[in-house]
């Protein structure tokens, strides 16, 4: 059983928190917060001990009439492993702390390269994870990015792989985000750092990204295009991106045209907090023109990386392998969207009367 602590307990912490319950060989230590604001609450409700993560706010939780289990340091010497969720720059700023007490450390896709010994994604890169101290757990972009490319090519090898990105201006708790009425590239200069992240995981694959920040909430779009050296037709593409379980691909007969759809879809389908752990791919999307290969996929910026943090773990502090280890993580989570229309099933279903 992997011992494990979540330090930053907001939008990925809580998700990867509840992710890390449900793993039937991982047990959830506690979780930290920096302060006794609404988040306790969530943590409380599932049970999940609570550790302050600066010490010196413990008389802060006090004073709200919050029990504490303990402060930061208690938690690390209770642990194997440590997941990093606190904002981006702080991991850095963590990394020491968790050096002294010889605990392993997860950290997130908003802290640089550098701050671990190895950036990591379950479909391109498992095994740099094996048996390391510290690994960094690439953004939600990179993570969707590395899904979609590394079956790609795989398959008809990737010359060129040209992104844009439209990136959401903030989460939906994030009040002080933006732009508010606006479309700006973000950053101005191309490309992006989404390439070059990219390459932390597919060091062979050519990429080249641009970013803007639009002002929505729900999830990120990107528009791909791929050259690949080997022609490949529309259909087999569409049967490759199927078979990825880490990929969901929208089917056109379910008349979802965008991301409000697309989380109200998995609302329905019972996903907890309406989240998409899967890339979302338009299935009437993908064209090929020669070599070039084009499609649209929603990337759902709260949730995709969270099954990735769960196979981090276990490549650190197991011999498990990549493949049975997210065949482990997608069967505890869920993880796998696969829509029904189209093959005659709910057709012959008759839904209840609304009394």
């Amino acid at each position: 059983m992997i011992r494990v602590g979540v330090n930053g307990y907001g939008t990925i912490g809580k998700r990867v928190a509840d992710a890390v319950a449900a793993q039937p060989d991982m047990e959830l230590v506690g979780v930290t917060k920096a302060s006794p604001d609404y988040g306790v609450e969530a943590a409380s409700r599932r049970g999940y001990d609570l550790y302050a993560a600066v010490e010196d706010r413990v008389d802060e939780f006090a004073a709200a009439g919050v029990g504490l289990a303990g402060a930061l340091g208690d938690l690390l010497d209770a642990v194997d492993v440590i997941v990093d969720c606190a904002p981006s720059g702080v991991g850095e700023r963590n990394a020491p702390i968790y050096e002294a007490h010889d605990t392993r450390a997860v950290f997130q896709g908003g802290e640089d390269a550098d701050v671990a010994e190895a950036s990591f994604n379950a479909r391109g890169r498992f095994e740099a994870a094996r048996g390391a101290d510290s690994v960094r757990v690439v953004s939600c972009n990179t993570t969707a990015l590395s899904r979609l490319l590394a079956p790609l090519d795989e398959t008809y090898g990737v010359e060129k792989a040209r992104v844009t990105l439209v990136r959401r201006g903030g989460d939906p708790n994030e009040t002080d985000r933006g732009p508010i009425n606006d479309i700006v590239p973000d950053p101005a200069t191309v490309p992006s750092h989404h390439g070059p992240d990219v390459n932390e995981i597919l060091p062979d694959v050519t990429v080249d990204t641009a970013a803007l920040r639009a002002p929505v909430t729900g999830m990120h779009t990107h528009s791909v295009n791929v050259t690949v050296e080997t022609a490949p037709d529309p259909g087999a593409v569409r049967d490759l991106l199927a078979d990825e379980s880490r990929i969901f691909l929208v089917p056109e007969a379910a008349g979802i045209d965008g991301a409000g759809a697309l989380k109200e879809y998995a609302a329905d389908a019972g996903r907890p907090r309406g989240d998409l752990w899967e890339n979302c791919v338009w299935e009437e999307s993908i064209s090929v023109t020669g070599r070039d290969l084009y499609l649209f996929q929603n990337v759902h910026q709260e949730a995709d990386v969270v099954p990735e943090n769960v196979d981090a773990i276990r490549a650190m502090a197991s011999d498990v392998d990549a493949a049975e280890s997210v065949a482990r993580t997608n069967e505890s989570l869920g993880v796998g969207l696969e829509s029904r229309l189209g093959d005659g099933e709910l057709a012959r279903a008759e839904l209840p009367a609304d009394d």
